[in-house]
């Protein structure tokens, strides 16, 4: 990421950026054919003030990302969300920064909270589960029914719907803290140590999660086929094949 971009905490002071914010959420939407939980800039600009939000910009004030925080069923689950990056630094490193610091923060304001998130985005999804999520069912999710309201605004809704919320285009992905802490206690994380071309080592933590990406990869390829072809039998349930590949691609 560039040195001139600033990832902080926002704050009161950044709340002139909420329509910014705003106008390329809708923006972004339209242009991936996909839908978000539309907010007002003066929702945006509530969780400013509460310091529920990461906000990137320049050092000369130009706005370049954003993402939010919200709490869901008594703060039993926390959600991040809306995460946006300005079109001219995108593929810049920066959307990894502002994951990182919103999920740092929300780890901090809600220590036992589930933070779960749901997204299209091969990218976003790799980001996470350096993070620490892995993909989950969307009946481990918050049962908040303002929180499922807000897909509403998704052109996929009517898959949501469909499915009776047990699945959409959207993969699910969690972050347990409970499980988080039993996991590093019971199999602690392998370490790669390589050597650096400049001699010095190099650490390297290894996931299961991430290295079998690439079969996660083509796990979503294959769901958003099956969802939006229509492979189902005639009472509306996928065919027994269908069964079987989706649940050896989703549990390896």
């Amino acid at each position: 990421m560039d040195d001139h971009i600033i990832v902080r905490a926002a704050t009161a002071a950044d709340t002139h950026y909420a329509e910014t914010i705003t106008n390329e959420m809708a923006e972004s939407a339209k242009a991936r054919g996909t839908g978000i939980a539309k907010r007002s800039p003066d929702y945006i600009k509530q969780k400013m003030e509460e310091g529920k939000a990461v906000i990137a910009i320049t050092r000369d004030g130009t706005w370049v990302g954003f993402c939010y925080i919200e709490s869901w069923q008594h703060e039993k689950f926390v959600a991040n969300s809306g995460l946006i990056v300005s079109p001219q630094f995108r593929k810049s490193g920066v959307a990894t920064e502002i994951k990182r610091k919103v999920f740092n923060l929300s780890r901090e304001k809600y220590p036992h909270a589930k933070i779960f998130g749901l997204t299209t985005g091969l990218a976003v999804m790799k980001i996470n589960s350096d993070l620490g999520y892995e993909p989950v069912t969307y009946s481990q999710l918050t049962t908040d029914e303002q929180f499922w309201k807000g897909c509403q605004s998704c052109v996929n809704f009517d898959i949501l719907t469909s499915k009776n919320r047990q699945n959409c285009l959207c993969t699910a992905m969690l972050y347990d803290p409970e499980e988080a802490e039993k996991k590093k206690t019971e199999n602690p994380e392998v370490v790669q140590t390589t050597v650096t071309p400049d001699g010095h080592l190099h650490h390297k933590k290894k996931r299961e999660f991430a290295n079998n990406f690439r079969l996660f990869e083509r796990w979503v390829r294959f769901k958003e086929f099956v969802l939006l072809r229509g492979w189902r039998k005639k009472e509306g349930e996928p065919s027994g094949e269908t069964k079987s590949i989706l649940s050896f691609l989703f549990f390896w």
